[in-house]
Order: C-alpha cells, then sequence, then structure tokens
C-alpha cells in the first residue's frame, strides 16, 4: 500500500488526533478506548542477561510508530540515549518515505543505549511490552498499519537473543495478554537512524494531536506502573550529540 509523506501524515494525524482530544480529553489519560493501547502489568523476565562490568549497552526494539516507543525509552531511568531509525532491511531502503511503502523489511525501531548497571536488557524488555506497545498485534500499531509498523526485536548478541525468547515464552505461558504475542525475534539486523526531524519528535510537540491520543498515555502508563523506573526530564537525542 502507499504510504502518505511525511507531511501528509503530518496533517492528517493532526487533524485526526485534534478532533479526538477535542472528544476524549480528559480521557485520555484515563486510558480508553481513544487511547492506542493501554499498560498491562506484567511480571518481570525469570531469565535475564548474566551481571557483567559493562555500564553501556545497546537495545533494538519495534513497536509501531517510532515517536512513542522513542518517548517512552526517554523516560526511563538508566537509558542515556533513544535513537528513532529503522531495522530489518537494506542501508539503501532505510528511508523514511522508501519504509513508509511497507516492502523494506524495515520497521520503524528505536536504538536504546542504556547503563546494564541500572537497568537490565531484561528489564527493558518488561517496559517494552507493557507500556511501549502492543505486542499481540501485527503488522500494526494503533492507526498505524503495515509490516513497518510491526513488534520485532532486533537482539544485538546471543544473550538479547536467548532472553528474547525465553521472556515471550514466559508471557504467552501466563497468559497475560489474553492472545498470544506478535513480536518477531530478528537477529543480526543492522540499525540505521531515520531523519532528524523525526528525533524527540515526542518531546518536542507535545501538543499536537497523534502525540496527545496515542503516546502521552504510554509516558503516563510509565510513570503509573514504572514509578521507580520513570525520570524526567528526557534523555533527548538533540542532547545526547553535542
Amino acid at each position: 500500500m502507499n504510504h502518505p509523506s511525511f507531511y501528509t501524515r503530518f496533517a492528517r494525524h493532526a487533524l485526526a488526533g485534534a478532533l479526538l482530544a477535542a472528544l476524549a480529553f480528559p480521557l485520555l489519560w484515563q486510558h480508553t478506548a481513544f487511547s492506542a493501547e493501554a499498560a498491562v502489568k506484567i511480571p518481570a523476565p525469570t531469565v535475564d542477561e548474566p551481571a557483567s562490568a559493562a555500564t553501556s549497552e545497546t537495545a533494538v526494539l519495534a513497536g509501531g510508530c517510532f515517536w512513542g516507543v522513542q518517548g517512552v525509552f526517554q523516560h526511563v531511568k538508566g537509558v542515556s540515549n533513544a535513537v528513532s531509525g529503522y531495522a530489518g532491511g537494506a542501508g539503501n531502503t532505510a528511508h523514511y518515505e522508501k519504509v513508509g511503502m511497507g516492502n523494506t523489511g524495515h520497521a520503524e525501531s528505536v536504538q536504546i543505549t542504556f547503563d546494564p548497571q541500572q537497568i537490565s536488557y531484561g528489564q527493558i524488555l518488561q517496559i517494552y511490552f507493557s507500556v511501549a506497545h502492543d505486542p499481540t498485534q501485527r503488522n500494526r500499531q494503533g492507526p498505524d498499519t503495515g509490516t513497518q509498523y510491526r513488534s520485532a526485536i532486533f537482539p544485538v548478541n546471543d544473550a538479547q537473543k536467548s532472553v528474547a525468547a525465553d521472556y515471550i515464552a514466559q508471557l504467552d505461558k501466563t497468559g497475560v495478554f489474553g492472545q498470544p504475542i506478535a513480536t518477531t525475534i530478528e537477529p543480526g539486523r543492522a540499525f540505521y537512524a531515520a531523519e532528524p526531524y523525526h528525533q524527540d519528535f515526542l518531546a518536542r510537540n507535545p501538543t499536537y494531536g497523534y502525540i496527545m491520543v496515542n503516546d502521552l498515555p504510554k509516558i503516563a502508563n510509565l510513570k503509573q506502573v514504572f514509578p521507580q523506573r520513570y525520570r524526567d526530564p528526557p534523555a533527548l537525542v538533540s542532547v545526547a550529540v553535542h
């Protein structure tokens, strides 16, 4: 399917978001049907990465539009950077207009840099599954559809791959989501940073209709479900690169 350009998407989301915000506010913060995804409280992983002396690690996760996923992890303690981008396809197609066509293999993704002394990879995944997106949705999140919006984990090593697989099996066994988890695990895929205008989008546009309806509730969920993990202000890309 043809995907609208960034500016067309921006205008469409602004109009739809403004209408929904007018109808739903203040119900937005009560996580009604107007919100893209509601939080699901889930147990921590029973299997996590082994302890190490490392102070920096990266995780690459996809869960729908990268604006919201980036925004969530920018508010997580122990995260020093979260960059929106693309993973799953080739470098020469890692551009917004091409990815938006849905045939590049890429998913809108976020590369998260975190301190494993403060938060583990398994705990990153707990937040990802619980509040950052709905892992039972296949090739869609909220109003966005297509393979570029799939739920996917791109492990950077075998340990991450093992933790992710074990955690998905654990959550499916508990039936906590009521449906099977659709998240794919796709190792060996490079990450490519998205265009500058996508970085820090939520932080720079908190009153944009799409953000208000679909993504600000995720930040509220993070603060409510994981208060010990919440940080304010966010870790911005614009700060990290300088």
